[in-house]
């Protein structure tokens, strides 16, 4: 038996979910129509229904993770710069005195 996975477009996923939260086929005529495990398409629904917000949200939550990952990225960089110096230090502390 081979188990060879489907990858589905997010436009796919999107317009099954929508249809699914409409209320006009069941989760099972759907999952014949698309071809789709009920299941996949009942996570998928609930996916839509609870996330939905953050589409509106004019990409601040995006922006927000976007800083912090900035944030976090130069907070590393500052670290190994200070690294450097202090062994710099020593290093140059051998030869000047």
């Amino acid at each position: 038996m081979s188990n060879n996975r489907r990858s589905h477009s997010s436009q796919f996923k999107f317009q099954v979910a929508l249809e699914a939260a409409s209320g006009t086929k069941t989760l099972s005529q759907l999952a014949s129509q698309y071809q789709v495990h009920p299941n996949q398409i009942g996570q998928w629904k609930r996916q839509l229904l609870e996330q939905g917000a953050e589409i509106f949200a004019n990409g601040q939550s995006r922006k927000t993770r976007d800083q912090e990952g900035l944030q976090t990225d130069l907070y590393e960089q500052i670290g190994r710069l200070k690294m450097e110096l202090e062994w710099l230090k020593k290093k140059a502390a051998r030869f000047t005195g």
